[in-house]
This record gives structure tokens, C-alpha cells and sequence, in this order.
């Protein structure tokens, strides 16, 4: 009877063991977090007066009309992609300042050479940035 109990005393020991065993012996594994954008520079160079926002947009029928005839070739040319065609344009007394990503070099300077055709342009300010893919 000794006996008996001594082996159920024993098992009890040893599986109280083994599940305290498993639990603390276990590394915890965490998910990988991505690492957060860095847009520093382009938020210091944004905050300088001479960087135009559409705020800034001259309020004169004709700034406006460029404006809207550039925006309008811009939607109208199929071969744009939708990155491109939400880019920023801003004319103040006849000076066209592009700014915003677009996918490539061809849409920097086909949006380039939309606005450099409205009349009314004075200077195009091209400022288009190629996303990183």
C-alpha cells in the first residue's frame, strides 16, 4: 500500500513538472513590425514659404483657366496613370508649379509638356516626384 501511494505521489510530482515545464520553457514570438516611412525631408522641404501648396493657387480667371486646361489634359491622356493624373498643379500670374508623385519619367515629362502648351504659361516649375516602387 506503501508502495501504491508512493507511485501516485511520484506521478503526481513529475506531471505537475512537465506542465510547468512546457509554459516556461516556451519562447515568445513576436511579429515583425515594418518599419515606419521617414518623410523628414520632404516635411522640412514643404514647410519653407517658397514650396507652394494648392492653397497658393492665384485667384485671377486666368491662373484658374491654366489650371483647369492643364488639369483636363492631364485627365484626358489615357497613357497617365491614376498617380499621375492627381498630381498638383498650381499657377500663380502664369507660373505653373507641378508637384506630387508619378510612376515614371515619361509621366514627369509628359505632364511636363501638357502644361508648357496651355496658353497663358509663362514658366513651368516641374517639381514631379518618381515614386520608389
Amino acid at each position: 500500500m506503501k508502495c501504491t501511494i508512493l507511485i501516485v505521489l511520484a506521478m503526481a510530482a513529475v506531471g505537475c513538472d512537465r506542465s510547468e515545464g512546457t509554459g516556461s520553457t516556451k519562447p515568445e514570438v513576436k511579429a515583425a513590425e515594418p518599419a515606419a516611412a521617414d518623410n523628414t525631408e520632404k516635411n522640412e522641404r514643404d514647410r519653407k514659404a517658397s514650396a507652394l501648396t494648392p492653397g497658393d493657387q492665384g485667384e485671377s480667371e486666368a491662373d484658374r483657366t491654366i489650371t483647369q486646361r492643364i488639369r483636363q489634359g492631364v485627365v484626358g491622356d489615357d497613357g497617365l496613370s491614376t498617380t499621375a493624373t492627381n498630381v498638383k498643379i498650381i499657377t500663380v500670374n502664369g507660373v505653373v508649379t507641378l508637384r506630387g508623385p508619378v510612376k515614371n519619367a515619361e509621366e514627369r515629362s509628359t505632364i511636363g509638356a501638357i502644361a508648357q502648351r496651355v496658353a497663358g504659361v509663362t514658366r513651368v516649375d516641374n517639381q514631379l516626384e518618381i515614386a520608389s516602387q
